[in-house]
């Protein structure tokens, strides 16, 4: 993140992260003699202290955000390989208008391949860390509606009382909707990763956008063919009306 002096003033403040749950408050950071900070140190609710860098950060408004690490690396993996696939294609396209030699060719596309390989090798790797993060949220969302159920029989019996129980019944409800965002997020960043893995690469995402409104297109086609053959009783068409639609047109002209 773009350093911010506002990291200094935010001792003793709460951190979120990104789904406005508390991780803790800041106690201290870790900063280099020309006053660049590298990490922050949290007081999380169990007493403990935890180091996290200071990247990983983000002031908005007056809140402290810890952004996820995992997300942080997708965006990076994301943006990256395409890129470098889009230089190994300029590279291909150089040679073959002939403006660069084969050595070069050879040489600078044995580069792209390696940082290729490297970053795929990456984005395979982070796909395993957010199975885990993704399973680890499964398992949050399951346990939260076992809480909730056994909330809603102990009411039921009237162990719990009303004010008690509507306000845990709102806490568990807010914690479940935030582990279902996050666990979707992780579904749609593995989505993604994965399809870039698999060759999808962002001409190929494009031209599929592009062709995406395909079956639009065939609606409106319809559409238009509806429209001309209404013109005509269809008890007047044999099946398939668009065929002897056209071979009327074509008999009439001639």
């Amino acid at each position: 993140m773009t350093q911010n002096s506002n990291l200094f003033i935010s001792i003793g403040k709460q951190i979120k992260d990104e789904y406005g749950r508390t991780i803790g408050k800041a106690t201290s950071f870790a900063v280099n003699p020309n006053g660049r900070i590298n990490s922050i140190y949290i007081e999380q609710g169990n007493g403990k202290i935890v180091k996290c860098p200071a990247e990983n950060l983000k002031v908005e408004d007056s809140e402290i955000i810890l952004l996820s690490r995992v997300k942080m690396e997708a965006t990076t993996l994301s943006d990256q390989i395409p890129l470098i696939w889009r230089k190994d294609q300029a590279l291909n396209e150089l040679l073959e208008k002939k403006k660069i030699s084969p050595e070069v060719h050879e040489d600078l596309h044995k580069s792209f391949e390696g940082v290729l390989n490297q970053l795929k090798s990456e984005a395979k790797t982070l796909m395993e860390n957010v199975d885990k993060e993704t399973a680890r949220c499964t398992k949050e969302i399951k346990e939260l509606n076992y809480a909730l159920v056994n909330l809603e029989i102990e009411h039921e019996i009237g162990e719990i009382d009303e004010q008690s129980y509507q306000t845990s019944f709102a806490t568990i409800q807010e914690c479940i909707k935030k582990t279902n965002t996050e666990k979707s997020e992780l579904e749609a960043m593995k989505s993604k990763l994965s399809n870039i893995l698999l060759g999808e690469t962002p001409p190929l995402i494009e031209q599929e956008t592009r062709e995406e409104p395909t079956e639009e297109s065939k609606a409106q086609e319809q559409a238009q063919t509806d429209a001309l053959t209404s013109s005509t009783p269809s008890s007047n068409l044999p099946e398939p009306p668009v065929v002897v639609y056209v071979k009327e047109v074509g008999e009439s002209s001639a």
